[in-house]
């Protein structure tokens, strides 16, 4: 096996199993560990993997996303505080944005005993609020993206330029200084983007892996958001340096 071909298999193991390790690969591929490392540095160069201990972790791109099982699996205590935090930010809203993704969910059931109105294109969102007799949801009608569970096109933006909303709880692929906030497909990213026009406030949450990392399409600026709640995983300088754009960083 050629090492093109050798690497464009890493990748597809990569995003069927959400992680891959050298060792395995090595011994599944018949060859040196140090022949893995090597390829895993490479796809990492064409940011197609992260490398981690021991291994790599894919990254999402235009052509690929991770799906809600494997978001559900990684960085979970870290999202778990990031959503604990993010809840304590409500300052008396009333009207709520929730955002597809894992850690949205999160918040929604940090969510079920206050009296709020819930707006989200998430079904897992509103699953989560499904049984709560103080919630109201809204759920954005739509395409289904199976992928995140969750809805977009012209039928859940048109929804949301009707509505005025305190405070949106976002997710985001990546962030970085250079090009702001970046998702991996034009559908999301038009709802994302309409959801802050409408939202008095919005608030990003993201844990410390999407950080310096870039997508293909831009939803918003860093200045868009008044808080970015993070992990303290993330760098206390790099926190800093996006704090500099305006919102105020928090590290859970």
């Amino acid at each position: 096996m050629d090492s093109d071909t050798r690497q464009s298999h890493i990748v597809e193991l990569a995003r069927t199993r959400g992680r891959v390790e050298v060792n395995t690969l090595a011994d599944e591929l018949d060859v040196a560990s140090e022949t893995i490392r090597r390829d895993l540095k490479a796809l990492a160069g064409r940011r197609l993997l992260r490398r981690v201990h021991g291994g790599a972790v894919p990254m999402e791109t235009a052509g690929f996303e991770s799906g809600v099982e494997y978001r559900s699996q990684v960085d979970l205590a870290q999202k778990q505080r990031i959503a604990g935090a993010a809840a304590g930010l409500l300052h008396g809203a009333e009207t709520v944005y929730l955002d597809e993704g894992f850690t949205p969910r999160l918040i929604a059931e940090r969510l079920a005993e206050r009296t709020l109105t819930v707006v989200t294109s998430s079904l897992l969102a509103a699953q989560a609020l499904a049984h709560s007799s103080t919630v109201t949801v809204l759920l954005l009608g739509g395409r289904m993206r199976g992928r995140t569970m969750a809805t977009v096109d012209h039928w859940a933006v048109d929804m949301l330029r009707g509505l005025v909303i305190d405070v949106a709880f976002l997710g985001t692929n990546a962030i970085s200084l250079e090009h702001g906030l970046t998702t991996s497909d034009p559908a999301v990213a038009a709802v994302k983007n309409t959801a802050i026009c409408v939202s008095r406030r919005s608030i990003l949450v993201a844990a410390h892996t999407k950080f310096g990392e870039v997508n293909f399409c831009r939803f918003a600026e860093i200045s868009d958001f008044e808080a970015i709640v993070s992990g303290v995983e993330l760098d206390a300088g790099d926190a800093l340096r996006y704090e500099a754009l305006g919102p105020t960083v928090l590290r859970v």
